[in-house]
């Protein structure tokens, strides 16, 4: 069972109104989630913004209810039935979408364009419907950041050593881990002695950290040798942490066998470097900002 779709929280939201009483936003979400079912564990899931999505699903349907009149809205987050929601809930008791929101004289429907006229109209079955307008955004941009993810894993693993080795060592950069003053190392291709950079956390290089940077096949997996391997070379150096760092990923031997080492030994697979260099903006450029605007509610009271 899924969370119900955005719109599928403004016939409940108006039951729960029909007694003429100003309610809380909140207390509205949580109410109409009641009379939908929403689960203890669906209630528990969020967004990448942080937010519970039942909530944000029920937000927008409360946001639509109040742009078609349907609703006042006497304070900010209080919300109260007018005559038009008892007339749009009596016309359609059983729910209804933002295409019925049409009929309302004055509304305006946001979805302007020949793509979101279709979406409007095929509500029931697409499954992009079920998201709000933005869960939409996010649904896109983390669309957008899967694509290039997978690009990155793709260049890192066609390029030489040398250069993968200096990408993960800018990545380290530029997630602060050089200090103000430290700095990132390559070591020599061969005979690097398991070693393929260091970052001195400070000027004096008291503190550093040792990189090992495989560039494998993305489908490829790293056991439990490949690790013990470098924990031997940690030793080796008298180091007490190290990274290591692949476009590929750990086997679960792996992954057990870092985490039961006294050396801090952190792995990170390609699906987390290509998230990391994303995050950091290392190898991507930012293409374009979106400004998303919101009702300044102070302005108005």
């Amino acid at each position: 069972m899924e969370i119900p779709k955005w719109h599928e929280f403004m016939a409940p939201s108006l039951q729960i109104l029909t007694d003429g009483e100003v309610h809380k936003a909140r207390a509205i979400n949580n109410a109409a989630a009641d009379l939908l079912g929403v689960t203890a564990e669906q209630r528990a899931e969020l967004i990448p913004s942080g937010q519970p999505r039942y909530q944000n699903r029920a937000l927008w349907a409360l946001s639509y209810l109040a742009r078609a009149g349907a609703v006042d809205r006497p304070k900010r987050g209080h919300y109260q039935i007018n005559q038009i929601g008892r007339d749009l809930l009596d016309a359609h008791s059983d729910g209804f979408t933002e295409h019925d929101l049409r009929n309302i004289p004055g509304y305006i429907s946001p979805r302007t364009t020949q793509v979101e006229e279709q979406l409007a109209r095929s509500e029931e079955s697409d499954d992009a419907a079920a998201l709000s307008p933005s869960e939409q955004v996010e649904d896109g941009i983390a669309r957008i950041h899967a694509e290039v993810a997978a690009d990155l894993l793709t260049r890192l693993h066609a390029n030489d050593p040398a250069f993968f080795e200096q990408a993960v060592l800018d990545l380290l950069i530029a997630m602060g881990y050089g200090g103000a003053e430290g700095h990132a190392s390559r070591t020599q291709l061969s005979n690097d002695g398991g070693i393929d950079g260091i970052v001195d956390q400070d000027a004096l290089g008291l503190s550093r950290i040792y990189v090992q940077a495989k560039r494998y096949t993305p489908d490829a997996s790293i056991g439990r040798p490949e690790i013990q391997a470098f924990v031997g070379a940690l030793h080796g150096n008298q180091a007490g942490q190290g990274v290591f760092i692949t476009t590929a990923r750990f086997s679960s031997g792996a992954r057990a066998y870092a985490e039961s080492v006294p050396t801090r030994v952190v792995l990170i697979d390609g699906a987390r470097l290509a998230s990391l260099m994303i995050r950091y903006s290392v190898g991507v450029q930012t293409e374009r900002t979106v400004t998303i605007v919101k009702i300044d509610e102070d302005f108005f009271e």
